[in-house]
């Protein structure tokens, strides 16, 4: 399983964050995007010493995703001026197709630790052009002052999700409709058949390990990095696959969910996602 001193090598141990402003967490985003876009394993916001993980392995920038130039279609960000981190999805579909989720680390203006969930051809339910269709549609705009959730009924709403998976009565406050987005399948309100969030039960409970937030309450957001087990059949039960979750939370409640999945064999070797609640 990922362990503490590997989290802690690559800098996403929760630590006593240096003074940031959303302006600064904004910026250092838009600097990595602009190098995902020129491929350019240099730039500017990048701290001398920065860190980075690719789907859990650490490894040198240069050897990762800013190798090569990617064509960001889309990209949706939210910034934790508490922790001074920011996480950022885009999607590209020209090319060599991503949906890519980044959690970043940022002191002083400058990043320096930052992993990715880098999804392609063959992880969970892959499908980019999907995805982007989908999470254009979707409203996340920002929450009025008098209507944000606290970071933690924010963090409790998606723990709440998360854990249900090892406890399927488990309750989980979901809107209705609510959607949610898995790789580049969509439930919700434009499926009918399946207008819910509620998750099938898992053949066995499972729990998911390694939790690391960025929370936005302006957003009403909250990104989690997190291992999943069970879904990749090349490997025992336990084997925590990379995995992301990004929820919008709306009074208190779930509104919507991104999931991506890294396999380490095609489709993780599953034939298909669990069958859907009676």
């Amino acid at each position: 399983m990922i362990i503490p001193q590997f989290l802690s090598a690559i800098g996403l141990v929760s630590r006593a964050p240096a003074a940031c402003t959303r302006a600064s967490l904004q910026g250092a985003v838009d600097n990595y995007l602009k190098a995902v876009a020129a491929g350019t394993p240099a730039f500017s916001a990048l701290g001398a010493n920065a860190s980075y993980a690719e789907n859990d392995a650490s490894i040198a920038v240069p050897n990762g995703l800013l190798s090569h130039p990617v064509k960001v279609d889309f990209s949706r960000t939210i910034l934790d001026t508490t922790s001074c981190s920011a996480f950022t999805e885009f999607v590209a579909t020209t090319g060599h197709p991503y949906v890519v989720h980044t959690q970043l680390k940022v002191a002083d203006d400058k990043i320096t630790a930052f992993e990715s969930r880098v999804s392609d051809d063959g992880d969970w339910l892959f499908n980019a052009t999907a995805y982007l269709y989908w999470t254009k549609g979707e409203k996340w705009d920002p929450i009025p002052a008098d209507k944000r959730d606290t970071r933690a009924v924010i963090q409790a709403a998606a723990d709440a999700y998360m854990d249900q998976w090892a406890d399927y009565e488990h309750p989980v406050p979901f809107t209705t409709p609510c959607a949610r987005l898995e790789g580049g399948l969509y439930t919700g309100e434009h499926a009918p058949a399946n207008n819910t969030c509620k998750m099938a039960k898992f053949p066995a409970p499972v729990k998911l390990s390694s939790r690391r937030y960025v929370i936005d309450e302006e957003y009403g957001a909250v990104s989690v990095f997190n291992g999943f087990p069970f879904i990749e059949a090349s490997k025992p039960f336990e084997y925590p696959s990379p995995s992301s979750n990004q929820f919008r939370v709306e009074g208190g409640k779930i509104r919507y969910i991104h999931e991506v999945t890294i396999c380490l064999t095609k489709g993780c070797s599953q034939t298909g996602p669990p069958p859907p609640p009676a």
